[in-house]
């Protein structure tokens, strides 16, 4: 029997990348998972297909975020196939380039709209379904622990919020025995990253050159933190902002 058995997970943005890895992952664990999307409802159907086929459990939740009365749609998708959570992952998240000079208003605003409102507003409305003793994840970014970049400063600014929620609602939230981490990767080998990560063979020595482990990020690595912290395992780990970069900031 699987670690989280018994348990039910949200995973946002859950059927791609990152956050396919850490849906079937949470799955695999034996967590009933609900794989939420915006708009490739074909993605997301794959995705509870395979945790179904591993023989684990799933459903897809759709909702946009980012925009008004997100949470509330999410939820009201979700309460459709579950009557509580135990395992909230905030994973979507968008990233948009432009330093201080090339970002506009709209994207700056659109940024922290999906990246830092949607998930304050999601585990708000989701802490009258978290079960005591449940576990919030954030996935957040290398570029909070010093792995700068002012092309993405705008982006990064969105997840130090990230961390700032993180750090914060685990102190609110200890009284229930709910802990709340985050999870800092840093370059992981995803669609999203394709351009430049499978492309570009030189960007990706460079990449695998910077983590002592010689290697490029994969969404799995982050998975198995991610499900590390959803487990009972981790009950005494809260309020922390885990290094997923494979020690490429050493």
């Amino acid at each position: 029997m699987g670690t989280l058995a018994g348990k039910t997970a949200l995973v946002t943005g859950g059927s791609r990348g990152i956050g396919r890895a850490i849906a079937e992952r949470l799955g695999r664990d034996g967590a009933c998972v609900g794989v939420h999307y915006n708009t490739d409802e074909e993605a997301a159907k794959r995705t509870a297909g395979a945790i179904e086929a591993a023989g684990g459990s799933a459903f897809t939740v759709r909702s946009g975020l980012g925009v008004p009365g997100d949470a509330e749609a999410l939820w009201s998708a979700f309460d459709a196939h579950a009557d509580g959570l135990d395992i909230l992952v905030n994973n979507a998240g968008i990233a948009e380039l432009g330093g201080i000079a090339d970002t506009t208003p709209e994207s700056f605003d659109r940024l922290f709209a999906v990246n830092t409102r949607a998930p304050f507003f999601v585990a708000q409305l989701g802490l009258s379904r978290l079960r005591d003793g449940g576990r919030i994840v954030n996935i957040s970014t290398s570029y909070t622990l010093g792995h700068t970049d002012p092309g993405l400063i705008a982006y990064a600014m969105t997840k130090a919020a990230i961390d700032v929620f993180t750090t914060t609602l685990a102190k609110d939230l200890g009284s229930r025995a709910v802990t709340v981490n985050a999870v800092n990767p840093g370059a992981i080998d995803t669609d999203l990253n394709a351009s430049w990560l499978r492309s570009d063979e030189a960007a990706r020595a460079a990449t695998a050159a910077r983590s002592p482990l010689a290697r490029v990020g994969v969404p799995d690595d982050v998975a198995g933190v991610v499900a590390f912290l959803a487990s009972d395992d981790a009950g005494w780990v809260t309020g922390q902002t885990i290094d997923a970069t494979g020690g490429a900031l050493l």
